[in-house]
């Protein structure tokens, strides 16, 4: 996204490209562009091993592939999650983000433009490997009257079609994110449904959230600080109360000028909202300043909650699973294969299970 790392708004589109290199059914230059992009990639990643050994390689670089490595030997032993060669090569780019993710929205919608793939499905955005290109598209997009944005991607997942390398985009992240993030991608790679992008980034994110817990446990590093993650638990439920509140509005029937005034009415009071909420809660914590004052539209507000709907559910399925990763892992699958409306409904149920004062529904 790119803002603050860890959790916070990082989290709703940083890792979400996997859908563009599926595209066969774009236009011929998208998929030309993004096969491009793709085969770049492949060009210029090296095995983890040579690049350790490499005398030209600084001890920054060094320190943080080794704990990459460490980590994704973690994730197969560990996690029971796919033992394969991604997350074995390193890429070094001459960019700060490999992908540029462009959202779009009506102007009177918080619905996103859909933008399907054969195998990955239906995801709320398309992937650029080119700024330039993706604010080409952004403006295109704009110019038909939509709101939309351009967020920047350190890391993606291609869904086990490549070997995903780790990406110097990802280094500047801390050991947790870093780690994490190779958790979540490998747990795409595991299990992913086609046209449910909840089911499978609240999945991907228990995953990446528990594996991440084991993993410091293991290290004997003490519980991660829940400073970050409650404010960040804050501020998603402040965006998604603006988001529901334009919701409302958008179906009120009033006319374009009145929807237009209420529109900007209910971001100035989302702003004022925001203000109230960080000295009350956090008055020495200004991380997500910088990302209230920026212009605020529709297509902004789309990544927010979709990382953690059902992630309580999965954590009730785990717990039921008493912690056994394979135990899960079959669950998930189960669930995987229902129909969206039931899957949907059994997610509720085990969402309404993580509350301490009800008990599981059988499986």
């Amino acid at each position: 996204m790119i803002l603050p790392p860890a959790r916070t708004m990082l989290r709703p589109i940083a890792v979400t490209a996997m859908g563009l290199l599926l595209s066969a059914c774009s236009t011929v230059s998208y998929y030309s562009h993004v096969a491009h992009g793709q085969g770049e990639l492949v060009a210029h990643r090296r095995d983890v091993t040579t690049v350790l050994n490499d005398p030209a390689t600084d001890q920054a670089t060094r320190q943080r592939l080794l704990l990459a490595q460490e980590a994704r030997h973690f994730a197969s032993t560990h996690l029971g999650l796919p033992d394969n060669r991604s997350y074995t090569s390193y890429v070094q780019l001459d960019r700060p983000y490999v992908v540029w993710n462009v959202f779009a929205t009506p102007p009177y919608s918080v619905s996103p433009l859909q933008h399907c793939f054969p195998f990955a499905g239906c995801v709320a955005y398309r992937g650029y490997f080119s700024r330039n290109k993706a604010d080409a598209e952004a403006a295109r997009l704009k110019r038909e009257g939509n709101d939309v944005y351009v967020g920047g991607v350190p890391a993606y997942s291609t869904l086990g079609w490549f070997s995903d390398s780790i990406l110097s985009s990802m280094m500047r992240w801390d050991d947790d994110e870093l780690a994490g993030t190779i958790f979540h991608e490998l747990a795409h790679q595991l299990i992913y449904v086609k046209d449910d992008s909840a089911f499978n980034e609240s999945f991907a994110s228990f995953v990446q959230e528990e594996g991440l817990r084991e993993w410091r446990q293991s290290r004997g590093l003490p519980p991660q600080d829940d400073h970050a993650r409650a404010m960040d638990d804050g501020f998603t439920r402040l965006v998604l109360d603006l988001r529901d509140r334009l919701k409302r509005l958008y179906a009120s029937g009033v006319d374009t000028p009145a929807m237009a005034a209420g529109k900007q009415r209910e971001i100035e009071d989302f702003r004022a909202r925001y203000a109230q909420w960080r000295e009350r809660e956090w008055p020495d914590d200004h991380r997500y300043d910088a990302w209230v004052k920026a212009p605020i539209n529709n297509a902004r507000l789309v990544p927010f909650g979709l990382y953690d709907r059902w992630t309580p559910a999965f954590g009730a399925l785990f717990r039921h699973a008493e912690g056994q990763w394979p135990a899960f892992y079959a669950s998930v699958r189960a669930f995987a294969q229902q129909p969206h409306t039931q899957r949907e409904q059994l997610l509720q149920q085990w969402l309404d299970a993580s509350s301490p004062s009800l008990s599981a529904p059988s499986l």
